[in-house]
This record gives C-alpha cells, sequence and structure tokens, in this order.
C-alpha cells in the first residue's frame, strides 16, 4: 500500500514538473514497467490535469456491476465508462465513453446510442490487425491490450482487448472475453493492475484453473468477478488459497481509491454475479 501511494504521489510530483511541456506529450502509462521490466523500474504520468492536484487519498472511483460483463466506471472528475457495452445493459445516464467486444453479440454493440462520444472497439476493421486505443477522456487515460479469441473452430488474432483505465492513479483492467493464458509479452503490455474485472464463467472464455492463473501473476488488490455462466462463484474461489481474501457483497458498487485499496489481495463478489 505505501508503494502504491508513493508513486502516486511521485507521479503528482513528476506532472507538475512537467506541465509546460504538456500539449506536444502523447498520453504515458503510469501503470505499464519501464527500463525493461527490471525490478527497480517505477510508473510515471505526464498528465497535469486539475484533478491530479487533489491528494490520492481524496480521489475516488467508484464501480458498478450492470450484468454480464458491464460495469460502469465514474471517475472523480465525472467521466462515466462502461465497458462490454452491449446497449441493453444501461446506466441511469448516457456513458461518455464505451469499451466493446466481438466474441459475443452480448458484448458489443454496432448501434449504440450516438449519444455516446467515444465507443472503442477492441477488434480492428481488418481481421488479425491490433485495434490501438491510446485515448484521454477528461481525468482518465484509456489504452487496451489486445488477445486472440476462438472463432470457427480455430483462433482469430486479436479479437479481444484487455481495456486498461487509468484514473486517480489505479489501474483498472478487463479482461473482455478472454480465451487463452496471457503471455509474457501481454504481462509487461499491461503493467500493474490495482483493480481487475475477470470473467468466472468455469470454460465460455477460460477453465476456473487456467483464469486463477492469470489473476494470480497479475496481483491484483482488488478482484471484481463477472461474466458468470454456469458454475457457481465458490468454483472460481476454490482456486485461490489463504493469500487471497473474498467477499460477497450486497452491493452492486464498489467505491475506491489508491488509499482504500486492499492490503491483501480481495476477490470482491458484487451483487448480481
Amino acid at each position: 500500500m505505501m508503494l502504491r501511494l508513493a508513486m502516486a504521489f511521485i507521479s503528482l510530483i513528476l506532472a507538475a514538473g512537467a506541465a509546460g511541456a504538456q500539449e506536444e506529450r502523447p498520453p504515458v502509462s503510469e501503470c505499464q514497467l519501464v527500463a525493461d521490466n527490471l525490478p527497480k523500474a517505477t510508473f510515471v504520468r505526464f498528465d497535469a490535469s486539475p484533478s491530479l492536484q487533489l491528494a490520492a487519498a481524496e480521489r475516488e472511483v467508484t464501480i458498478t456491476y450492470l450484468g454480464h460483463s458491464t460495469f460502469l466506471i465514474e471517475t472523480p472528475g465525472g467521466i462515466s465508462i462502461a465497458t462490454d457495452y452491449n446497449g441493453w445493459l444501461r446506466s441511469p445516464r448516457v456513458p461518455d465513453v464505451v469499451t466493446m467486444n466481438k466474441a459475443h453479440s452480448s458484448h458489443y454493440t454496432l448501434a449504440p446510442d450516438p449519444a455516446i462520444a467515444n465507443v472503442l472497439h477492441g477488434w480492428s476493421d481488418t481481421p488479425g490487425e491490433k485495434a490501438v486505443h491510446r485515448v484521454v477522456v477528461g481525468d482518465a487515460y484509456i489504452r487496451n491490450v489486445t488477445t486472440d479469441i476462438r472463432s470457427f473452430g480455430g483462433f482469430e488474432a486479436n479479437g479481444n482487448s484487455i481495456f486498461i483505465f487509468e484514473v486517480a492513479g489505479l489501474c483498472i483492467g478487463h479482461l473482455g472475453h478472454l480465451h487463452h493464458e496471457l503471455t509474457d509479452g501481454h504481462f509487461a503490455e499491461i503493467g500493474r493492475l490495482d483493480v481487475v474485472m475477470v470473467p468466472v464463467d468455469g470454460g465460455l472464455t477460460m477453465g476456473a484453473d487456467s483464469m486463477s492463473r492469470t489473476v494470480k501473476r497479475l496481483r491484483s488488490a482488488l478482484i471484481l468477478p463477472m461474466h458468470r455462466r454456469g458454475p457457481p462463484i465458490s468454483d472460481f474461489l476454490a482456486m485461490f488459497d489463504a493469500d487471497f481474501d473474498w467477499k460477497i457483497s450486497d452491493s452492486a458498487t464498489v467505491t475506491v481509491s489508491i488509499a482504500t485499496l486492499p492490503q491483501k489481495p480481495l476477490i470482491l463478489v458484487l451483487r448480481g454475479v
């Protein structure tokens, strides 16, 4: 926890120092490892948005489970983001950003509400090529890491995206419709994830054993199950030992900040999963 807080405050200092060069610099991920993954690697952020003036302990993100694999992420700056948006799991207001994946029609729509300003597909219009998103919307930086999906008995390269939302010093990842275990290259692209949204269907994406290995390697502080079809949640929880805590919540919403991340990895099952 202290390390995360230290990195968040270092980011604030670096942001203030880089303010003069802001306009010409592309977004830089504070969640990715730098210096070739050396143990001394640090996280940096060159974003001098006004929200960075707030202390990390005061900057909270609200995450609400809407159903299936759709979460609503609400940032301190008032930006709302819906994951795996399909058009029928709706939030109280039109989100500013939606992300989609195309493994199944329940994870995307080709006719989103025209009032949505930012629609991010997790796949490329050219089959096999990588979709690339590096988008700043308000106080959120959104990027993606592509993975393959099963298709017509084989695999379709880069058909899924893991979307990563960097906001309020937090690194929040949504694994999408992940069909295979991640490679070292994927983990390097992803970097640090403080919060991860993980499918727990037991086989439509990956089996519980394979998915649990992915979660263990990511070492996120907060794990939010989603996309549960068939197997009881206990099958997924049984894959984890005493190094992980778990809790069944009576709420569909959790509020989190750098300061309130669990000291020990917590699998939090939100209402409706």
